[in-house]
C-alpha cells in the first residue's frame, strides 16, 4: 500500500516494457489495413488525403509505417527511432488528416503520439532487442 502513495518508480523497466509491447501490437493492428487494397484505395479518396502529393502512396506509407513501427516497437528494436516516426505519423493524422481536435475527436492518434513521445524519453524498458544488443555491446 505504501508504494501506491510513493513518488518512487515501481517496476519501471517492466512497466515500460508492458506498455511498449501493448502499444506496438495496437499500432500493428491499425497498420494491418496496408494488406487490404480496397480499403487503401478508399483512404486515398478522402478529401484531406487528396491534398497530399500521390495520395495512394501516402496512404500506403502511413499504414506501412504504422505496421512496421508497431512491429519494431513491440519487439523493442530501434525503439526511440520508431517512437519518433510513430509520433510524427500520429501527429500528422491528428492535425492534417483529422481536425486537430486532440481534446475530443482526434484524441486517439494524439494519445498514440503522446505514448510514442514517452518512449523517446524512457527507451524500451525490459524485454527488448535494444536491451539485449546494449548488454552484448557493453559486455565486450
Amino acid at each position: 500500500m505504501k508504494k501506491l502513495f510513493s513518488t518512487a518508480p515501481f517496476q519501471f523497466e517492466r512497466g515500460i516494457a508492458v506498455m511498449r509491447i501493448i502499444t506496438g501490437l495496437l499500432m500493428m493492428y491499425h497498420g494491418k489495413d496496408i494488406f487490404d487494397s480496397k480499403l487503401m484505395h478508399e483512404y486515398a479518396t478522402w478529401d484531406t488525403v487528396k491534398t497530399f502529393p500521390a495520395p495512394l502512396f501516402m496512404a500506403y506509407l502511413a499504414k506501412g509505417l504504422e505496421f512496421v513501427n508497431g512491429l519494431l516497437l513491440a519487439v523493442g528494436l530501434l525503439t526511440r527511432l520508431n517512437a519518433l516516426s510513430m509520433a510524427a505519423v500520429m501527429l500528422i493524422i491528428c492535425f492534417k488528416i483529422g481536425n486537430g481536435k486532440f481534446y475530443y475527436e482526434d484524441q486517439h492518434p494524439f494519445l498514440f503520439a503522446m505514448i510514442a513521445i514517452m518512449f523517446i524519453f524512457t527507451g524500451p524498458g525490459s524485454w527488448s532487442i535494444d536491451e539485449a544488443i546494449e548488454k552484448r555491446l557493453t559486455k565486450n
